[in-house]
């Protein structure tokens, strides 16, 4: 199994700014798997079940329900992003970890490559105190790169930071096109 890496994709810094802007205060809500993390994680759902920007979780069984929300709707760029993957989208989450805060070691089950789907990472706001760690491997992501997570190993996160560290995350199908920036790294399916 490999932990993670870097997908070949660049967003702008500026733009993916731009559009969390747009993202109202008390549209985020608290993550729902409170046991696993210290101080505040929030997100907001970009596609989820019913198009409900505060419904982070999506079950399996509610998938053909899934819709962008109307916090998508106004994000242009978040759009433009979306776009840019050639693969059926699940869930699509703007995740934010409040400074000096910790998600605690856990893991997430069948959301590796190996299960058909993938959990990729856009960081938007990020500092180098933020460390994520998958397998016990530190993960060296930047502002507007692209990081593949297998959230099936072991992972945590500590930001040690004094601001919060936010980012896109895109839960994935996988087609051949994902196959096509996978195979070089983990080998044919």
């Amino acid at each position: 199994m490999v932990p993670c890496f870097a997908l070949p994709f660049r967003f702008s810094p500026d733009r993916l700014l731009a559009d969390l802007g747009l993202v109202r205060d008390d549209e985020w809500v608290r993550h729902f798997n409170k046991s696993v993390y210290e101080g505040e994680w929030s997100g907001v759902a970009l596609r989820s079940v019913g198009g409900k920007s505060r419904q982070l979780y999506t079950h399996p069984d509610a998938r053909d329900a899934l819709a962008g929300t109307d916090v998508l709707s106004r994000c242009a760029y978040f759009q433009e992003v979306l776009a840019e993957f050639q693969c059926p989208l699940i869930t699509v989450r703007l995740l934010k970890l409040k400074a000096r805060s910790s998600i605690k070691r856990h893991q997430d089950f069948n959301l590796g490559y190996e299960d058909g789907e993938v959990r990729l990472h856009v960081p938007i706001i990020t500092d180098p105190r933020v460390e994520f760690y998958v397998d016990e491997q530190l993960v060296p992501m930047q502002v507007g790169e692209c990081w593949y997570t297998n959230v099936n190993l072991t992972h945590h996160v500590e930001n040690a930071a004094d601001i919060d560290r936010v980012h896109l995350v895109i839960d994935c199908v996988v087609n051949e096109w994902l196959d096509a920036y996978f195979a070089p790294r983990v080998g044919a399916k």
